[in-house]
């Protein structure tokens, strides 16, 4: 049996819109993300999930209950939190986004590397496995998660999932699917 799991990233943020990075620090929807969220939820309120994670961070929650308003019990989950940019936390994303690559495995400053961040992921997998094989489950949550998912479940490098980024392209979609055998 297969695990389905719908991803989808929380609304954009202030230190988005200020270039800032949030790391693991709560971040506060902006207008336009909170806009994105309730268009996301008209978007898939057909939709059936039988539960619905979220990083534990406040513009995934936030995002989260948007999206799904009373319909699920949102499960909030540490390992699903954005990367920790350490000493980079709250600086432009500009000074480090085009050099992701060399925080694959080296942390950030004080803070994780995308493989930390992978390990976080390969553990809330196994999770999913055992407790909700044969389920369809939505995520709401970041940018490094998803990669990590792109590495583990769809056999990406990561420089591949890095390179094909959607962010770089714009290509916003309403969720990605992915299935965890």
């Amino acid at each position: 049996m297969v695990v389905k799991i719908t991803y989808f990233v929380h609304g954009t943020t202030i230190d988005n819109e200020q270039d800032l990075a949030t790391g693991w620090l709560p971040g506060e929807l902006s207008k336009l993300g909170i806009k994105q969220a309730k268009e996301l939820g008209k978007l898939v309120s057909n939709r059936c999930y039988d539960a619905v994670f979220c990083s534990d961070l406040k513009r995934a929650v936030d995002s989260a209950k948007l999206i799904f308003g009373d319909k699920y019990k949102i499960i909030q989950d540490e390992r699903l939190r954005e990367i920790d940019y350490g000493d980079f936390t709250r600086k432009p994303a500009r000074d480090f986004k085009d050099r992701m690559i060399d925080y694959v495995n080296s942390p950030f400053p004080n803070g994780e590397s995308y493989k930390d961040v992978e390990r976080r992921i390969a553990d809330f997998l196994k999770f999913l496995k055992k407790n909700y094989d044969g389920r369809e489950i939505a995520i709401v949550a970041h940018q490094a998660p998803q990669l990590a998912l792109e590495v583990l479940l769809n056999n990406k490098t990561w420089k591949q999932a890095i390179d094909e980024d959607w962010r770089k392209k714009k290509a916003w979609q309403p969720g990605w699917e992915y299935i965890l055998k």
